[in-house]
């Protein structure tokens, strides 16, 4: 379902990044999480406020079994960063 949406997050102001991130399996479940970066918190509340994260978000409810339970939102503050230079 996610590798195969239109997403409309490179259209989005202060959007940044994205990353779908695969964890462990376990034989009732894999365990998946959305990664996303954005300039700051405030335009990230102000995507979540927005038409496109409704578009975007229109038929989570139609998707319930495929969820051992609700998506648990949990957001992030950088609070230190490193990079890595190819030489």
């Amino acid at each position: 379902m996610w590798l195969n949406r239109k997403s409309q997050l490179e259209d989005v102001p202060g959007f940044a990044a994205f990353n779908l991130l695969r964890g462990p399996e376990h034989e009732d479940h894999t365990l998946y999480a959305s990664h996303t970066i954005w300039a700051d918190r405030a335009v990230f509340e102000d995507w979540t406020k927005s038409e496109a994260f409704r578009e975007a978000h229109k038929s989570a409810g139609s998707r319930g079994d495929m969820y051992l339970e609700l998506p648990n939102f949990e957001g992030f503050e950088i609070m230190d960063a490193a990079t890595v230079t190819k030489k």
